[in-house]
């Protein structure tokens, strides 16, 4: 499958919030517990942090938005953590492991290094396991377990903490 990695625009918030809403209706993926409006996406779009990145993965075949990887700066109230973004991954739950998440990874490291990040890092539900794979194969290391540290549905969910240097 051909697919093209490209930066998001407003118009795709339609799109993400397809892929976004089910994985998280899903229950069982991300710690996300509340389906996103379009409208809400579109200002998260317009009102992205500068030195983020955020990338859509566009299937040149079906000619639609099949997945997304964002990051985001760690924090913003010192400058001790300019170097540490925060990352995310969708991918459409019907174009899974196809070579979507590999392909914003490449991406999205490359235009970490070009930004000044020299580390990214994210959160993944202990019980979200392809996940857990996806991230390992692209060179993050588990760095430790948040116990408890979601509650979905009145169930506290284990996240699993891995990181990766550039």
């Amino acid at each position: 499958m051909e697919v093209l990695i490209r930066e998001v625009q407003v118009d795709d918030a339609e799109a993400i919030v397809d892929i976004l809403n089910p994985i998280i209706q899903a229950g069982v993926y991300t710690a996300f517990d509340t389906p996103f409006t379009v409208e809400a996406e579109r200002e998260y779009i317009l009102h992205f942090p500068q030195r983020g990145i955020f990338h859509v993965a566009m299937c040149d075949r079906a000619r639609k938005v099949v997945g997304f990887q964002s990051m985001e700066p760690f924090a913003t109230y010192t400058h001790a953590f300019d170097r540490v973004g925060v990352l995310g991954t969708y991918v459409d739950l019907s174009y899974r492991r196809q070579g979507i998440a590999r392909k914003l990874f490449t991406a999205t490291f490359e235009a970490a290094r070009l930004k000044g990040y020299e580390k990214l890092f994210t959160f993944i539900r202990v019980d979200n396991t392809v996940a857990l794979t996806t991230y390992l194969n692209q060179g993050f290391q588990i760095v430790g377990t948040a116990k408890r540290h979601a509650k979905i549905n009145q169930t506290y969910v284990d996240e699993i903490i891995v990181e990766r240097f550039l």
